[in-house]
């Protein structure tokens, strides 16, 4: 029997190591969970309000930009795909060397789209509804996304329900999570994994308590059997062992489709599926009924297993690609050249350093020390602590206190600390690659920041009723502080992640959707952006070049002209360096509209904590920089708002001009008048001057606003130097 910390997380009758046939220690210190799951004062309402508050966040929408892939791993690529429209298709999904499944993607978020494709002529038709927009492009792809995510929680209950453990303090802890909140609802490859590993993790978990069991049973009978001396109890001991259920395989089909389904969607998932199936395979080794053969038995039954799923998405990766076509397929006439094998390509590009070093190189402890605390603070926080303990347990050859094989807790355990181990080899760590270990965590370390027994209640009976209320004079301990910590971190990062980091750029997107809508005709619209994450402009429902082509009636080929041209500066650039590309592009505008009378709109799109630069820059090279509309609220880690200084006097304009800073500029550049322009060796501007230049309005422009916006009295702000993630010209 184990003795220790982790004694505490076996719960009470239930046999988990077969060859000592022993309970676990009922200490009501020392068990895991000792308050039943149906008790009258436990309630679920907390959890399902916040399990409705995660759908509610979906259609608010959140306009938080986590990370570049959540749009260009999936809705950038499936809106081009299906709607035929303009997209920034990432190199990910080039035909020639891919490394992204298109299958599960298209599965999840593509078929969706295509329903609301077909559907959206016949609402436009009989209710003049256009349900094809911004907000339904991100929108729709997200609810399901938010859908799929309560498998987590199905699995979480349904682990702790056969192992009789308390469920609802675990799915209250889950569901308060921002992983979940957040995380939850976006269309990250990373979500989708989390899932698939959650999924996975549950079907190991039943399979071990089936085995457990009927390995129990089967034991039981062997020995009366045995032990018996009367030929009839002999033969009825034997026929009780016949009629007992076959375990062995015990959901081998279902364990082996969803890790090829995982590795296909990431390949990263081995990681995440090495622990569970391990597990899996190990279910009752050294028992008197299972050996070594029943291992072999099970791995080789896994491998078979995984061959359906395993050609099928290939296939499917293949024929997208176009490395098969569809009469190569009907003619069986298929090799093995002509396969794509996207977790290949991705694993061999992984591998090599260089490639790696183009997306970031973190330390090796990032995981450990940044990114668990991040995601889940004091839980997070808890589980490392607890890993340190391990090792320490493990050196000083304490194995008695550590987790036991062939257990729930092993089996949790394992799934926690081997894929961030794993994970840590590489030198690529993003915070986002371990939501999948949200599960694991979560029913280890709850009872660690959460009150889970019955010592703060008493139970009452009043006029024949049973109820139970706080007892009188309960201080606040340890756990209380750590659940404040636990809900005001959760709460911070969601309003964070959800609605303030780079929360400018999908309303910036439906802006100038609305502007490309309403733009006069034979109009060129430029849109320059810096220390920005690059814009999916899939959402703006483009259609121009290869994306829109049409056939006269003689059979002529035709294609829209383009009329919308983004150029993404990236984050290290200067603002001069922005103001010199905005007045060559100005500069060719002016003279398109000489030869061909084309109207043009140049914009540029950028923290609002740099626009006193721009508009110092743009003056300097003869340009009239007009904000026309900010985004609030938008923070950008490549150019922070700057603390000008605290005083006394002045805290209420201190913090007024921080919170200007807090936004994203949409901001319209035209020529100056000449009177108005100075040369490059001039004095600068005299910024707390109110005269404006003098106005002259162009017939080939539709001004709404020909004023110079003088800039704001306030301090130099200065922008941090990071490279985008994504960097796509266009």
């Amino acid at each position: 029997m184990i003795h220790g910390v982790f004694s505490n997380y076996y719960p009470v009758g239930y046999l988990h190591c077969v060859r000592s046939k022993r309970r676990v220690d009922s200490n009501p210190e020392e068990q895991f969970d000792v308050n039943p799951n149906f008790r009258p004062h436990v309630s679920l309402a907390p959890y399902w309000l916040l399990a409705f508050l995660r759908i509610f966040l979906t259609f608010v929408p959140q306009t938080g930009y986590i990370h570049p892939d959540e749009f260009f791993q999936s809705i950038e690529v499936i809106n081009g795909d299906i709607f035929h429209v303009v997209s920034n298709r990432p190199w990910e999904f080039n035909a020639t060397l891919p490394i992204r499944s298109i299958t599960l993607p298209y599965l999840i978020m593509g078929t969706p789209l295509l329903v609301m494709k077909n559907i959206s002529p016949f609402l436009n038709l009989w209710f003049d509804i256009n349900c094809i927009t911004p907000y339904t492009l991100i929108v729709v792809p997200r609810i399901v996304c938010c859908l799929l995510s309560f498998i987590t929680d199905i699995s979480l209950y349904k682990i702790c329900f056969l192992y009789g453990q308390n469920y609802r303090c675990r799915l209250i802890t889950l569901a308060s999570s921002f992983v979940m909140l957040i995380y939850g609802s976006r269309t990250f490859s990373n979500t989708i994994e989390m899932t698939l590993a959650s999924l996975l993790i549950y079907f190991v978990a039943e399979s071990m308590a089936r085995s457990d069991q009927i390995i129990y049973q089967d034991e039981y009978l062997r020995e009366r059997y045995n032990s018996s001396n009367n030929i009839k109890d002999r033969i009825r001991f034997h026929r009780m062992r016949l009629a007992l259920p076959w375990h062995s395989f015990s959901g081998v089909f279902f364990i082996a489709t969803v890790t090829v389904l995982g590795v296909f969607n990431r390949p990263t998932f081995l990681a995440f599926a090495f622990p569970p199936i391990f597990f899996w395979l190990l279910r009752g080794m050294g028992s008197q009924v299972v050996g070594l053969s029943d291992f072999n038995m099970r791995s080789a039954a896994l491998v078979v297993s995984a061959l359906p799923a395993l050609f099928g998405l290939t296939i499917i990766d293949s024929a997208y690609y176009g490395a098969l076509t569809s009469e190569e397929i009907i003619n069986k006439n298929v090799s093995l050249r002509d396969l794509v094998f996207t977790p290949y390509n991705f694993i061999r590009y992984n591998i090599d350093s260089k490639n790696l070093a183009q997306h970031g190189i973190h330390p090796r402890f990032t995981h450990f020390l940044v990114n668990i605390p991040v995601l889940f603070n004091v839980l997070g926080i808890v589980g490392i602590l607890t890993f340190v303990g391990f090792l320490y347990r493990g050196a000083m050859k304490q194995y008695s206190s550590l987790p036991r094989i062939q257990s729930i807790i092993g089996l949790m355990t394992a799934s926690f600390i081997l894929p961030v181990a794993f994970l840590s080899l590489f030198p690529h760590q993003e915070a986002r690659f371990l939501i999948p270990v949200t599960l694991p965590l979560i029913f280890l370390y709850t009872q660690k920041i959460r009150k889970i027994e019955d010592t703060s209640l008493q139970s009452r009976t009043q006029n024949g009723l049973n109820f139970y209320t706080k007892k009188d004079g309960k201080k606040l301990d340890t756990k209380d502080g750590l659940l404040v910590i636990w809900y005001a971190v959760n709460i911070a990062f969601a309003l964070f992640f959800g609605f303030i980091h780079q929360a400018g750029v999908i309303p910036l997107v439906s802006h100038m959707n609305e502007e490309m809508a309403t733009k006069p005709r034979l109009t060129m619209v430029h849109l320059v952006t810096s220390h920005l994450y690059p814009l999916p402009i899939s959402l703006m429902y483009l259609r121009f070049g290869k994306s829109h082509q049409f056939l006269d009636k003689s059979g002529s080929r035709y294609q829209r002209a383009r009329d919308f041209f983004n150029y993404e500066m990236g984050s290290s650039i200067k603002m001069d360096t922005v103001a010199l590309k905005l007045s060559v592009i100005v500069e060719r505008a002016e003279e398109t509209w000489s030869e061909k009378r084309m109207k043009y709109k140049v914009y540029y799109a950028g923290p609002s904590s740099l626009m006193r630069d721009l508009q110092a820059s743009a003056f300097k090279y003869g340009l009239n920089a007009t904000i026309e509309r900010v985004f609030y609220p938008h923070i950008s880690s490549e150019a922070f708002p700057k603390d000008p200084g605290w005083t006394r006097s002045n805290v209420l304009k201190t913090l007024s001009n921080f919170a200007h800073q807090m936004g994203l500029s949409l901001v319209r550049l035209t020529p100056l008048p000449k009177q108005a322009k100075q040369p490059s060796d001039a004095k600068p501007l005299d910024f707390g001057s109110n005269r404006n230049p003098q106005q002259q309005t162009y017939p080939h422009e539709s001004r709404t606003d020909n004023r110079f916006c003088a800039v704001r009295m306030s301090e130099e702000l200065s922008c941090s130097a990071r490279a985008p993630l994504y960097n796509a010209q266009h």
